[in-house]
């Protein structure tokens, strides 16, 4: 019928098969000829059933994201499926790897769906900010009731072939050729006399429950969890029709929804966090067809809490990896701390036992540098220390094998230095992971002065394995997260010295949506880390950046965070949860007369320009100067490893719906009340005389 879809008749069956690689995603050409063919087989009196299967390695997988901002092209998506629902020929979707979005929404217009046992369905457009516009909020509640379809819809969390049967979005599990599957399962369909089955005319799931109960329940919870997102309430909205109204009412209902969805600016700013990932993976001058070096033997240097977690990354990953650490009882603790983070796990019921027992075998603990002399990849997560990085990357030039990759787990030191510490700095790259790394899907790939192509491949298809989001970098104190992030915390304590609490400072940054504010992010990564680069800036900085003084009161006092049960707050014993720390006050009024500022009241909106300016002021620099490639590559950073809200898109982005002119002006006034540390990076200045974003940002 058409380039990506084709009909064939196997006897009374007719055979529709979709074959758009690489998803099959439902791009114009393939709605059209869906819509085409099915009126075909409608047409054709010799037709009693239709089966619809996909070429490939998936049953279609969503929408075409080449048309995402684009004029819409006819037929529309909710066109075709109501077409394919209004069929008087029974229809069988036959569903293998993941039926998605538009894929799912299609599947549901056919009358019967069989799966693979390995496949898997969703409907994950809340993830960019939407909601299932082509009937997916109306007819999943009709086969698996409203409590499954809110879960699914408002999550976009996909569910497996097993879990959809068991709720009856598929009628059967099948192994083995797909065609066949299908045709023998429209065959009986055709024995049995059994006609269109159409999911919108059905009901049973809907009865006997208390869907508004439902429906109220996921909104508390929705409101609570994901604060200040739009789209999920406007999905649960959407679902609450499909019980309340008519099928033609509610499918209006949910368009309504949708458009409202589609024009909001969280939309735009998830559709392009959705991009920006991808294009992450594009590194500038590396050639895609780059060789990778295998990585099947790994070991890390450091068995704490990042060392661990950084082994545990591999160990999920299928992959045997060695601790090493400097006695046995370290390297014992270091077990035990494997075997805890696993265990917590299981409690929890995320991980079975038997899966626990498996990756525990991949992990063994070790203290000879000797026993690194066959990896393949070798991690330093030592304490960050020139020196102590030196002796390390000084015996792994000793023992480790002529083509093992050396990387750092480093925050902030020079990379290009350590390389410099081994006789092959072309092998040395840098694998910033975030705590807790086997959590935290963030890895700043650093790109040293002499870092191979080969290495840097490999470390990305490293990334890729360990299911995390890589983003490529160069070498600076910080490198991207952290040099901006520091500009962030100062200027928090800074506001703690002008007057504010640590309630108020991280109460507005929660409500703009960061998953943490920035004086509890500072207590669970340990008051200590900050204060000792605090005091190598102090030797290092001119005089003119100002430092505040809190932190030294705080550490002097003995109060590092968490791990010591105070620090900007409070924390119980086995509770992470911050609480008002009631000896701080007399700390900041102190650190208020040492800086001679008389305390005042800050508005929220104060508060966000002056942490989220910073961020925006040094990412400018950070971009000119070349560390990042581009400015959606530093939002992906503070979007998976800073707890940056995704729906305003990243700090880069965030200016970039402010108005670059706006928040420079503002830069401006804080330059000259606060000093040195806002004078407004050249590229901001440049951009916004000249009415360009960062986006445009090429190099010129």
């Amino acid at each position: 019928m058409s380039e990506v879809v084709s009909l064939e008749r196997r006897g009374p069956i007719a055979v529709i098969t979709v074959n758009n690689p690489p998803v099959n995603a439902l791009g114009q050409a393939v709605r059209e000829g869906l819509q085409k063919s099915f009126a075909a087989a409608e047409a054709d009196a010799a037709v009693q059933a239709v089966v619809l299967v996909c070429e490939g390695n998936t049953f279609i997988a969503g929408a075409d994201i080449k048309e995402f901002g684009k004029p819409p092209m006819a037929p529309s998506l909710p066109e075709v499926i109501e077409g394919l629902e209004a069929c008087s020929k029974p229809s069988v979707a036959v569903i293998h790897g993941t039926a998605l979005g538009g894929g799912l929404e299609v599947a549901l217009g056919c009358h019967y769906r069989i799966a693979r046992k390995d496949s898997q369905v969703g409907l994950p457009e809340v993830k960019l900010g939407l909601l299932p516009g082509a009937g997916g909020t109306q007819r999943l509640p009709r086969v698996a009731g409203v409590a499954k379809a809110l879960d699914m819809i408002v999550s976009g969390a996909p569910i497996k072939a097993a879990e959809a049967l068991q709720f009856n979005i598929v009628d059967e599990l099948f192994e083995g050729d797909l065609r066949e599957a299908g045709i023998a399962y429209a065959q009986k369909l055709i024995a049995e006399g059994r006609g269109a089955r159409r999911t919108g005319e059905q009901s049973a799931a809907l009865e006997g429950v208390d869907n508004a109960a439902l429906v109220a329940a996921k909104h508390a919870e929705v409101a609570k969890r994901m604060r200040g997102l739009f789209s999920p309430l406007r999905c649960i909205a959407a679902v609450e029709a499909s019980f309340s109204l008519p099928l033609s009412e509610g499918l209006k209902r949910e368009r309504e929804l949708f458009t409202e969805c589609l024009s909001s600016p969280q939309r735009a700013a998830l559709v392009y966090s959705f991009f920006s990932e991808r294009q992450a993976a594009k590194v500038e001058g590396l050639d895609p067809k780059t060789p990778t070096r295998a990585f099947d033997k790994v070991a890390v240097i450091g068995g704490g809490t990042m060392g661990v977690g950084i082994a545990l990354s591999f160990a999920n990953a299928g992959i045997p990896v060695r601790i090493l650490e400097i006695s046995s009882e370290a390297r014992d603790k270091a077990m035990e701390r494997a075997s805890g983070t696993y265990a917590a796990s299981v409690k929890r019921g995320s991980l079975t036992q038997d899966a626990m027992d498996k990756r525990m075998a991949l992990v063994t603990g070790v203290t000879d540098y000797a026993d690194l002399a066959d990896v393949d990849l070798v991690i330093e997560a030592v304490f960050e220390d020139m020196g102590v990085k030196q002796k390390v990357f000084e015996q792994l030039d000793a023992v480790c094998k002529p083509g093992a990759i050396l990387a750092s787990n480093t925050s902030s030191l020079d990379l290009n230095v350590i390389a410099g510490f081994t006789k092959r700095p072309q092998d040395v790259v840098g694998l910033h992971f975030f705590s807790p790394a086997n959590v935290m899907r963030l890895l700043e790939v650093v790109r040293a002065e002499k870092t191979s192509d080969e290495v840097l491949a490999t470390a990305l298809a490293i990334g890729k394995k360990l299911k995390k989001v890589s983003v490529v970098v160069g070498v600076c104190d910080g490198f991207v997260g952290n040099r901006m992030v520091f500009q962030y915390g100062r200027e928090s304590e800074f506001l703690l010295e002008e007057g504010a609490t640590p309630e108020q400072v991280d109460g507005a940054l929660k409500d703009f949506g960061m998953a943490m504010g920035p004086t509890a992010m500072r207590d669970l990564s340990g008051l200590d880390i900050g204060w000792s680069i605090r005091k190598r800036q102090r030797q290092e900085l001119p005089a003119e950046y100002k430092l505040p003084v809190l932190l030294d009161k705080l550490c002097e006092a003995g109060w590092l965070g968490q791990k010591t049960g105070k620090g900007f707050f409070v924390y119980e014993a086995g509770n992470r949860n911050p609480q008002p720390n009631p000896d701080l006050q007399p700390l900041l009024e102190a650190a208020s007369r040492e800086q001679g500022i008389e305390r005042r009241q800050l508005s929220a909106e104060y508060i966000i320009e002056r942490t989220i300016y910073a961020l925006i002021n040094e990412g400018a620099k950070i971009l000119e100067e070349g560390i990042a490639q581009r400015a959606s590559d530093i939002d992906v950073i503070y979007l998976n490893g800073y707890g940056f809200p995704a729906y305003r898109g990243g700090p880069m982005f965030y200016a970039e719906q402010i108005g670059l002119d706006k928040v420079l002006a503002r830069i401006q006034e804080f330059h000259a009340e606060h000093g040195a540390w806002w004078k407004p990076a050249p590229l901001l200045v440049k951009l916004a005389s000249e009415g360009r974003t960062f986006s445009d940002w090429n190099g010129q």
